[in-house]
């Protein structure tokens, strides 16, 4: 059995190599490299209190192999909500309520790409917090519903 694991895990980070080269392939063909440079740069608090138009592309740019999914369905991130508060530090971050619009907001893929949005995210250093619009539990039939509540390792929040 422990075998078998160590057979899977190697698959796992194989498979994980791979789409991750083909979906960096994919954003770089569609996107400027310094463009997404520049915007990775931003301070997403100085983006949001200045109410800056780059908001979703800095969003987006940071990004990883869920963009080039995005990208290819025509998905966007939308900001449906975004509050500025205090870490226990003192220092000032971010919570993101998030909802999609494109082709993003029935897919079945849902559940994956919105952690993968979340956990990108994440990574970000003024981020504290990405929750979703609940509103976006409307697109789905009952049995999505229940799959991503139960599974999808995400929040839903009312905006």
């Amino acid at each position: 059995m422990e075998e078998e694991d160590e057979l899977t895990a190697s698959y796992r980070i194989q498979v994980d190599s791979v789409v991750a080269a083909e979906a960096n392939r994919r954003i770089e063909k569609e996107h400027d490299k310094l463009e997404l440079a520049r915007l990775r740069e931003l301070s997403l608090l100085k983006l949001v209190r200045s109410q800056s138009d780059d908001l979703v592309p800095a969003l987006m740019s940071r990004l990883g192999p869920v963009r080039a999914a995005l990208d290819g369905h025509g998905g966007s991130l939308v900001v449906a909500d975004v509050e500025e508060t205090n870490r226990a530090s003192g220092e000032s971050a971010l919570t993101f309520v998030i909802d999609l619009d494109g082709a993003c907001v029935s897919c079945g893929a849902a559940p994956g790409t919105l952690k993968g949005i979340q956990d990108d995210l994440l990574h970000d250093d003024e981020i504290i917090s990405v929750k979703f619009s609940s509103a976006m539990l409307d697109w789905f039939d009952d049995l999505q519903k229940e799959f991503i509540l139960k599974y999808g390792e995400v929040t839903f929040v009312k905006v």
